[in-house]
């Protein structure tokens, strides 16, 4: 399942894309630039769906699904993304900070502050049948945390998830996509199903998927060569 097609958002919100102060860390996309990507997939016949849907579609059924997953849990994700979504008939997973919910960005160094998802919006947008799964508790790259910081990072996390929603928090999403193989057995030993990271690696596996990055400059060319892309990755020997 490393190979499925899987894009990685964060924000969705207006920004001015010329103004390289607006959007330093390239994590924005402006809402007509994600109305034209969503409909670029709908007319290649790709759905965007919930890691957990894209994980339980059979091989045949996936090559018609496209994972769609946005990490940190800002604020426009209840406001702006999912009536998007619900619109085109699609879902998303959204990898939230459970140390951080109603909070801002804080671990940028630089950068506007971007308000993060509340425990209510967080409980409305799983109501609305999106996957709320872990980022973590605050952020932090977890290779450079001891055994017991980055276990509370991710077996806490999920417990404090879990206990809010009331439900099983099946996924977890590597912060800046850092992860080496002690992460990965964290991640199992703590009881996800999955968890995404952001680059192929040596530890590519269900609990380390790879991801494609999409921005603001991602029109319906550049997401359709960002696919093929993938696809010679995945079929090359390694």
């Amino acid at each position: 399942m490393s190979s499925a097609f899987t894009l990685m958002y964060h924000s969705v919100a207006e920004f001015d894309p010329a103004d390289p102060t607006a959007d330093p860390f390239q994590v924005t996309v402006t809402p007509p630039r994600f109305q034209a990507q969503l409909r670029a997939l709908r007319k290649r016949g790709l759905r965007g769906v919930s890691m957990r849907e894209l994980l339980g579609a059979s091989p045949k059924a996936a090559r018609r699904l496209v994972g769609l997953t946005f990490d940190d849990g800002y604020a426009d994700f209840a406001t702006e993304v999912v009536p998007t979504l619900s619109d085109h008939g699609f879902t998303a997973t959204v990898f939230v900070l459970a140390d951080r919910l109603g909070g801002s960005n804080g671990w940028e160094s630089h950068g506007p502050a971007k308000p993060l998802m509340t425990t209510e919006q967080v409980r409305s947008v799983a109501a609305e049948g999106m996957e709320v799964a872990s980022h973590g508790l605050r952020h932090v790259s977890l290779p450079g945390t001891d055994d017991a910081g980055a276990a509370e990072e991710i077996s806490h996390s999920r417990t404090v998830l879990s206990r809010l929603l009331g439900e099983n928090i099946a996924g977890f999403a590597y912060p800046y996509g850092h992860v080496e193989s002690r992460e990965v057995r964290i991640v199992r030993e703590a009881g996800y199903d999955y968890a995404c990271a952001i680059w192929r690696s040596p530890v590519t596996s269900r609990h380390a998927l790879p991801r494609t990055y999409v921005g603001q400059r991602d029109g319906a060319v550049r997401l359709l060569a960002k696919d093929v892309k993938r696809r010679l990755e995945v079929r090359l020997p390694r």
